[in-house]
């Protein structure tokens, strides 16, 4: 007997406001996921002026404001840190009005919406705010991490208290990485045995191995044919480490290179933009490896499958702290079958099935943290050895397919859901 849909009201200050806006793109996908298994979803979220009417008409869409005039919505939408590390001066007193805002509103939509379980993204504002209504209309809460949680929760008194109002009343709290989950047991004072480590997956349907386009984009980027791609897709902020991989190619190919380096030529393309986008830039002309580096800034998010195919390798060279998420564009990569390079750190270890989604050669080369030379030598050692690449990266295609799908994660989450015993 087929059970009957669960109402799941989902919280946010993320979510694609236009067509190819990549703000909290994995987070409409989760929702898209869990329409088509059969759940009902409404979405509750701060208003932005760069929506667009229908934004997506595929779900339940409800915004609400949280000052005047318009022009002053200022948070959420992947602007409200200064390179991921700290609030931005502006966000100090907008966030009073968009709690007050979002608690008061919130409870109106909850009350038409009816939903059985809220589930929200970022511990902070969301979690508090969907908190906050959970306790007064008894709606049980789910609240995942995906991943400058910790970084704010720990900031200050204030910010900690928040934090560990959210955390006991949730029922349950996911987290993409052990680095998440360990800052906010052990900073946070969350309950461990309240968590489960879930991955933001990828869509099937938008990234999947097609060589069309390819050509035409090397060409366009000036890369040439014999070149290794090495890809980093991502905002340009500290925590992920861009500067590091730019090190490390400098070490191979620079003018003051410190490991012999024969192997094919390389090139970094750098998708995505952020407050370090122009510094790294001057970092790469600095260590004279300017030419081996193409700067492509934000890419319309359905274009992105493209890039992942021109690439030969994928990278995540975050070191921490912060504390960082798993990178949704490196498990995007994995299922064009597209191998890793990253560091060995909490960030990267998400366990799926009996090891973890980035598993040192197997679907990875995974290099110690803060070791330049040893990433430099796993860098030259995947642009050498095509074998190696296409072993590792039909690894990462399988675990991808397997466990990392949105379809498999959907699920995982509505077992968690219905393991609330919700009432209707």
């Amino acid at each position: 007997m087929s059970k009957d849909p669960m109402r799941i009201g989902v919280l946010t200050h993320n979510y694609p406001r236009f067509p190819g806006d990549f703000s909290g793109i994995f987070i409409k996908l989760l929702c898209h996921a869990l329409i088509d298994q059969g759940e009902e979803v409404t979405i509750f979220a701060p208003y932005d002026p760069a929506f667009v009417a229908d934004a997506d008409p595929k779900v339940d869409l409800n915004l609400y404001r949280y000052v005047w005039p318009a022009k002053l919505h200022r948070l959420g939408y992947m602007r409200s840190m200064e390179a991921d590390t700290v609030l931005r001066n502006d966000a100090y007193w907008l966030s009073p009005l968009l709690l007050l805002s979002g608690v008061s509103q919130g409870l109106l939509w909850a009350r038409r919406t009816r939903p059985q379980v809220i589930h929200a993204h970022w511990t902070l504002p969301n979690g508090f705010i969907g908190a906050v209504i959970g306790k007064i209309l008894g709606i049980p809460l789910v609240v995942s991490m995906p991943g400058s949680d910790a970084t704010i929760g720990v900031q200050n008194a204030l910010f900690r208290r928040l934090s560990r109002f959210v955390f006991d009343e949730a029922k349950v709290i996911t987290a993409n990485s052990e680095a998440l989950r360990n800052v906010a047991v052990e900073q946070l004072g969350a309950d461990i045995r309240k968590f489960d480590l879930v991955a933001y997956g990828f869509d099937p349907q938008m990234r999947y191995v097609d060589n069309r386009g390819v050509a035409e984009l090397r060409a366009r980027l000036g890369i040439p044919p014999e070149a290794v791609v090495f890809l980093s897709v991502g905002r340009m902020v500290p925590k992920k480490g861009f500067d590091f991989l730019i090190h490390a190619l400098a070490q191979l190919i620079g003018p003051s290179a410190t490991q012999p380096y024969a192997g094919p030529p390389i090139r970094l393309v750098m998708v995505g933009r952020g407050d370090l986008w122009e510094t790294w830039q001057t970092l790469g002309r600095a260590l004279g490896i300017a030419d081996a580096i193409h700067w492509v800034g934000n890419v319309p998010v359905d274009d992105l499958n493209v890039y992942y195919n021109l690439a030969d390798v994928i990278t995540t060279p975050n070191r921490e702290p912060p504390a960082d998420g798993l990178n949704v564009a490196v498990l995007e990569a994995m299922q064009c079958g597209k191998p890793v390079l990253g560091i060995d750190v909490a960030s990267t270890r998400l366990p799926i099935g009996a090891g973890y989604a980035f598993a040192h050669e197997e679907t990875a080369l995974l290099a110690p943290p803060d070791d330049l030379s040893a990433l430099a030598a796993s860098m030259a050692r995947l642009a050498a050895d095509v074998h190696l690449r296409e072993r590792l990266g039909a690894a990462a295609r399988h675990l991808a397919e397997t466990d990392l799908s949105w379809p498999s994660i959907a699920r995982r989450y509505v077992e968690h859901f219905r393991g609330l015993g919700v009432r209707d």
